[in-house]
């Protein structure tokens, strides 16, 4: 995909001498950093039912599905096997020791997992990601991607999957579409997550909106087929989480300038007298209709039957504080329990509707505050990253601030949709590689942000502060 040529003039400061990074062919940079190319998938064409592996149920899809994280992970565990040293920031260690410790919970959880080799199969592809994103990391702490173009591409892979399931609805509408009473929405079932991908086309499209970094036509494309996409899917979970990363996106760009400023602050009560009037002409019943969809409040309050998924697997990690062994647990000893009361057959359910009940079920307790410490602390990094105001005048790609700000209000927005949605931790499945995407951008940008300081501080004074010392591991 080809950046605007605005982008490389004003995407960083107004430095003219700050030294620019080569921007890539679309086939290039897929090439160079193939960890974007999990975010495809790849698409699966099967029925909505899917396939259960825990029955012993495989075809030919979940072959290519593993196939890719395979070709992706071996040849990056083959190029830092053989590299001479692998140098990590010291600020990023941490998190990758943490997301280390939380595969390892994930492996051990086989020695009480129900079906033990489907938890084995789980886990390796746990590290294959992981691998991916070390690597990643590593790669771009001495040579780093155009920032705003990788984000670009993740953009550019989410509008082809949304063609894909739109293409797929005229040739088989089954496979994307679900039937629900009188409500059809448009899911995208295997071939693509459209309450995921729509809301990332909205949230990245929007900022560059703001910011000015690529066309204004593009840009207002894009968020219109982004907000059309996530209407379509009718999912409550994705509208809220949309709208928090939204309004972070735009609080990000008003911190920018006093002048930004006024305008949120003069835009945010011009929203509020509209939603006023609208509330007094329309009415607050009618309105209140159309975001529930007509559900009840029985349904509201218990999210859609989720809260019933979520206090069984509370009450069983109570007195099994180890979990119920990574994904496949979950699935074979909740389809035993059919005394939720639920309209549905409990049997179908496959996973917790919750990232962080998941990974309770998962591994338990300890594995849960893990995956909490860790998420803390990259959203701890990306916010400083994006209202640091020193990393404006460094070279361009290397995390500035605005770029960081809109990779944190895609990671919020994950955290926040993985409420309602078990996708996010669960390998395989496009929400989860899309997740670990967005933190590899935002570690890979910061450890290249506390290279270009550590070089800028030796060349002034030649010395270096605590917080800007590094670990070579070899």
């Amino acid at each position: 995909m080809k950046l605007p040529t605005r982008l490389i003039n004003n995407d960083l400061s107004d430095d003219t001498n700050v030294p620019q990074l080569r921007r890539l062919s679309a086939f290039g940079f897929f090439k160079k950093y193939p960890i974007f190319l999990l975010a495809f998938g790849p698409p699966i064409f099967r029925p909505l039912k899917g396939v259960d592996i825990t029955r012993g149920q495989v075809d030919i899809w979940g072959v290519f599905q593993v196939g890719l994280i395979v070709l992706v992970a071996i040849p990056a565990s083959i190029r830092m096997g053989v590299a001479g040293s692998i140098t990590i920031p010291v600020q990023i260690r941490p998190i990758l020791k943490l997301a280390f410790y939380l595969g390892i919970l994930f492996m051990l959880s086989t020695v009480y997992s129900t079906n033990r080799l489907t938890t084995v199969a789980y886990s390796i592809c746990y590290f294959l990601t992981l691998i991916c994103m070390v690597e990643l990391i590593v790669q771009v702490y001495r040579n780093p991607p155009n920032w705003m173009q990788s984000l670009y591409q993740l953009r550019l892979l989410a509008f082809c999957l949304f063609i894909l399931v739109i293409l797929t609805l005229f040739y088989n509408s089954g496979l994307v579409l679900n039937f629900e009473e009188a409500r059809v929405r448009l899911l995208g079932g295997g071939i693509a997550p459209i309450p995921i991908i729509c809301p990332i086309i909205t949230i990245i499209s929007a900022h560059s909106f703001l910011h000015n970094l690529e066309s204004r036509v593009r840009s207002t494309f894009f968020i219109i087929v982004g907000l059309a996409g996530t209407m379509s899917a009718r999912s409550r979970g994705s509208e809220v989480a949309l709208l928090v990363a939204l309004t972070l996106v735009v609080m990000f760009w008003a911190m920018s300038s006093r002048r930004m400023m006024y305008v949120f602050i003069s835009g945010l009560i011009l929203i509020i007298f509209i939603a006023l009037g609208l509330v007094e002409v329309i009415g607050a019943d009618r309105i209140w209709n159309i975001f529930n969809r007509g559900e009840n409040v029985s349904g509201i309050a218990s999210a859609s039957g989720r809260t019933y998924i979520w206090s069984f697997v509370l009450r069983y990690c109570i007195y099994h504080p180890w979990g119920m062994g990574y994904v496949a647990g979950f699935r074979t000893i909740f389809r035993n329990y059919y005394s939720l009361g639920m309209p549905v057959v409990v049997s179908s359910i496959g996973n917790a509707h919750n990232s962080y009940v998941q990974v309770l079920a998962d591994a338990g307790w300890l594995a849960l505050t893990v995956y909490l410490m860790m998420i803390a602390r990259i959203v701890f990094i990306g916010w400083r990253a994006a209202r640091g105001s020193s990393l404006k005048s460094l070279e361009y790609g290397c995390a500035p601030s605005h770029v960081m700000a809109c990779a944190l209000a895609l990671l919020i927005f994950c955290l926040v949709c993985g409420i309602t949605g078990a996708d996010f931790v669960v390998p395989m499945r496009a929400s989860y590689y899309f997740q670990n995407i967005i933190i590899a951008i935002i570690l890979g940008a910061h450890a290249r942000a506390l290279i270009v300081v550590r070089t800028m501080s030796r060349s002034t004074n030649g010395s270096y502060s605590g917080q800007q010392r590094f670990i070579g591991l070899r």
